[in-house]
């Protein structure tokens, strides 16, 4: 059985209106590392599943074998197909997973990029500068 019960400090950081340089820095590592370990779990339960499935499907010819009640047989392999689309739909998220933790690992190293220096700049300043925006009224 499945523990999906979420983890403690597996959760994305918090979102509110912080949009300082290294806020924004850490909100898309940490979104990057929570999507890298939901995909790890994912490929996890993805095979879990379809384990359960050829499991559930070599029961049903059991179940046959033995000359059980065909309701039994059929049920067994509506479980079998249930789980197989279960898990084909598992491993679509987790595919999903990778590719919007890349994503966000992108989106980090082109913001660095970009605001870094920006950054570096205004941090080693002793005078206040304006907000971000200011300028562009």
């Amino acid at each position: 059985m499945s523990d999906l019960t979420p983890r403690a400090g597996g959760a994305a950081a918090r979102t509110d209106a912080d949009n300082r340089y290294k806020a924004v820095q850490h909100k898309l590592k940490t979104l990057g590392n929570a999507l890298d370990l939901a995909g790890g779990e994912l490929e996890v339960f993805f095979r879990s599943m379809r384990a359960n499935a050829t499991r559930t499907e070599g029961l049903a010819v059991d179940i046959a074998n033995a000359e059980l009640d065909p309701k039994f047989i059929a049920m067994t392999n509506q479980v079998s197909i249930a789980l197989g689309g279960a898990a084909v739909e598992v491993k679509k998220l987790h595919e999903t997973a990778e590719e919007v933790s890349g994503l966000a690992h992108e989106a980090r190293r082109t913001h660095a990029r970009l605001y870094e220096g920006l950054d570096t700049v205004r941090s080693g300043r002793r005078e206040r500068t304006p907000k971000p925006g200011f300028f562009a009224g």
